[in-house]
């Protein structure tokens, strides 16, 4: 079937993406690249892509695409943003899935967040990048966590775990950013959403 010219854009973007990452690109990524303001459009034109032949989706799986002949693939769900800068809320939104094996990174529960700021970039996690997150409750001095402190910081940032005789205090990983330090009950409402335990970057080289 033949394909217009903005349903061949899309899918000329898609197979480039998946070239050169091995990722399909999210439907935000698709807009950004096209410069459309809103996602309706595109999620028609994939669909239209998915009846013409050019794309499968994944049943269950929202947002999940593949080229034929890609086989199916377990995955890491993409479940919003996150901030590494000013704390931001934490949108538990499926978004997109990453075609990637998540026990490669040691767990096979692992979710990923969207990077937004720059208060990581010196460990090397910028703006745009996807963190790879394992769930667990608890981490050691020197391990990167997402985060959130209930009724003080009710939004999800990644930072550097330290606990203090008398104090907990995230620390950046830039030095413009000063540590976020929590003591005597403030302690109790921190909770550790996970781990990260991997990177993957994204719009550049």
């Amino acid at each position: 079937m033949d394909l217009t010219p903005r349903q061949k854009s899309v899918l000329e973007f898609i197979r480039a993406c998946q070239k050169q990452t091995g990722i399909i690109p999210s439907v935000r990524e698709i807009c950004d690249h096209l410069g459309l303001s809103g996602p309706a459009g595109i999620h028609r034109i994939l669909r239209l892509l998915e009846k013409k032949g050019h794309l499968v989706s994944t049943p269950g799986k929202k947002r999940s695409w593949r080229l034929p002949g890609d086989p199916p693939r377990k995955s890491i769900p993409v479940l919003g943003e996150i901030a590494a800068g000013i704390p931001i809320h934490a949108q538990e939104n499926r978004e997109e899935e990453l075609p990637v094996d998540s026990i490669l990174f040691g767990a096979d529960d692992c979710f990923a967040l969207i990077i937004r700021g720059d208060s990581m970039i010196e460990a090397y996690i910028a703006d745009g990048d996807l963190a790879v997150i394992r769930p667990q409750d608890n981490a050691d001095n020197g391990q990167i966590v997402a985060v959130m402190v209930d009724d003080i910081l009710p939004e999800a940032t990644l930072k550097v775990f330290h606990r203090k005789s008398t104090a907990v205090e995230l620390h950046a990983a830039n030095s413009r950013y000063p540590p976020l330090i929590f003591r005597d009950k403030e302690q109790g409402k921190i909770k550790i959403l996970g781990r990260l335990v991997g990177v993957i970057r994204r719009g550049r080289s």
